[in-house]
């Protein structure tokens, strides 16, 4: 029907685009508060983390010394990657420009999944297709978009640390090392949406690749202080370390990220001519004429629907916290005698011996990644409700109730088992640099296990705006990552307490090594349980729908 739309004298190329315009309105149109959220939020933290740094390191000697010190040793390397200039720019740089490049990332992917493979599953992109819209009009406006919000953040970082007094092509180099990550992985999230059926696996097959890129990234950083591992250039997040902004440029690193866009966004169009719309490359299996007797009962369809989901994010914490473990053992030789530096970890781990501070922080950041997990497992039930799924369920035998408690019960119990991997990983890696498994294994599972209530508070409001806000229940990202940027970020800003007791993983104690209270566990529990229980009663008064 395009075809015949589009008239027999219209060019194969311009057919295939037809459209384009338009569809990168209304994608922009829909977009019009994450994007600038996204990019307001991330470009002002960087610009105003230099001022922290000046603050805390105001001579030239102290600079070098926080420099020589970070350098020094693996695990802050694997972290942050080695410190190529001591300036305040470089140190900024050296800060943000691999968890900026993750976090570019995370807003790409979100926004190329959402006007490709979504529009899809949800049937609207056939309704689309059915006008004169291109074949190719859907993933070009997804891209452009990406294009324009990664450009838009390249801009705010550049001129943000401009502005507070860094020198302009540094500020420049740093901010399209950022972008540049953004729009490669915008690249990648496209192929990901041609060989997956859902938005929801094409959201985890991307995100696999960013993990795989920052552990990739953190290895070779780890194994050499000048970043010349060959695990670090393999990884695009290593090639934003690599452009050296505030340290002598390299601005061909550039074109190592634009070569990787074209050909994963290349790719993209050659998978998208060659399917159908609403197929994928890797399609569901049909199951069995007969459903398994574990498919009895709602809990039974919610584990069939998230346990795949569920060992993804197990195997990778497990992974991470190998990882992690392996190089905690030279936290200790870290810092030195910079008490500025000291004062840092301290807020972010806790006040213990600094290899117990290392794994404090290590726990935490896990725990705070679980809630992206626990939030999407909550999600799942607006998706199943949108998607006109749940309705069939629910014309059954299946109450609200019942259907909701279902998928809660996963994202709750689903939580504790991911913090439960990532802390045999993390004590089995960390026991294995130090030749002892079992001396040290109970405090780091303990120190792990001690995030779920935080992680349930996050569960809970998610499960609040399902039930009572069901048009705003997306916002549960915007929570969780408000807690990512207090966790990784505030510290090194030096927020005021009350901005960072704004986040539940604030009121926990530092573990291992810190000393412990129930009456924060107990606080946390209680705010997620009355948060859990409002959801609920609005799942059972409101429409569904």
């Amino acid at each position: 029907m395009t075809a015949v739309l589009a008239g027999p004298t219209t060019r194969s190329g311009s057919r295939d685009l037809a459209g384009t315009g338009t569809l990168l309105r209304l994608a922009l149109r829909r977009d019009r508060l994450m994007i600038p959220l996204w990019v307001l939020l991330l470009g002002m933290t960087m610009a105003s983390l230099g001022g922290s740094f000046e603050a805390l390191y105001d001579t030239a000697a102290k600079r070098a010394e926080l420099a020589h010190s970070m350098n020094a040793n693996a695990s802050m390397r694997a972290l942050y990657g080695p410190v190529f200039g001591d300036s305040i720019g470089g140190l900024v740089a050296w800060r943000m420009a691999g968890f900026g490049a993750v976090l570019a990332a995370v807003m790409s992917l979100l926004i190329v999944v959402r006007h490709t493979r979504e529009e899809e599953e949800t049937g609207r992109q056939e309704l689309l297709s059915a006008a004169m819209v291109g074949r190719r009009a859907p993933i070009t406006a997804a891209l452009l978009t990406a294009l324009l919000a990664n450009a838009a953040l390249t801009l705010v970082i550049a001129a943000g640390l401009t502005a507070s007094g860094q020198p302009a092509a540094g500020s420049l180099a740093l901010g399209l090392a950022v972008g540049g990550s953004g729009i490669f992985f915008a690249g990648v999230a496209t192929i990901a949406a041609q060989l997956t059926e859902s938005a929801r696996l094409a959201k985890g097959l991307t995100g696999v690749v960013v993990g795989l890129a920052f552990v990739l990234r953190a290895a070779g950083d780890a194994a050499t202080a000048d970043g010349s591992s060959p695990l670090t250039w393999i990884s695009p997040i290593g090639w934003s370390q690599h452009l050296r902004a505030y340290a002598g440029e390299r601005w061909w690193v550039l074109l190592l990220l634009a070569a990787g866009t074209v050909l994963t966004a290349c790719a993209g169009y050659a998978l998208t001519a060659r399917r159908d719309i609403g197929m994928s490359f890797l399609p569901a299996r049909p199951g069995p004429a007969r459903a398994p007797a574990s498919l009895n009962g709602a809990f039974g369809l919610a584990w069939r629907l998230q346990r795949m989901t569920l060992l993804g994010w197990a195997v990778g914490f497990a992974v991470a916290g190998g990882v992690f473990g392996g190089i905690a053992d030279g936290a200790s030789d870290m810092v030195g005698d910079n008490e500025q530096t000291r004062r840092i970890l301290e807020r972010m781990g806790g006040a213990q011996a600094l290899t117990d501070t290392f794994l404090a922080t290590m726990v935490g950041m896990l725990g705070m990644v679980a809630a992206l997990y626990a939030t999407g497992a909550v999600l799942r039930l607006r998706a199943e409700e949108t998607g006109d799924r749940a309705e069939p369920v629910l014309a059954c035998a299946v109450g609200r109730l019942r259907w909701t408690a279902s998928h809660l019960l996963i994202a709750f119990l689903g939580t504790a088992v991911v913090l439960a991997a990532g802390g045999v990983g993390l004590a089995i890696g960390y026991g294995s640099t130090v030749g002892d498994m079992g001396g040290r294994f109970g405090s780091i599972m303990g120190a792990a296990l001690a995030q779920i209530p935080a992680v349930w508070v996050l569960t809970g409001l998610a499960t609040f705006l399902f039930g009572v806000l069901p048009k705003w229940t997306t916002a549960a990202w915007g929570l969780v990552g408000a807690s990512l940027a207090l966790g990784w970020i505030g510290p090194a800003l030096d927020l005021p307490q009350w901005a960072m007791d704004l986040s539940p993983f604030s009121h926990l104690p530092k573990l291992p090594g810190g000393d412990v209270t129930a009456l924060p566990f107990l606080w946390l529990l209680l705010i997620a349980a009355v948060s859990t229980a409002i959801g609920l009663v609005g799942v059972r008064r409101r429409d569904m729908g």
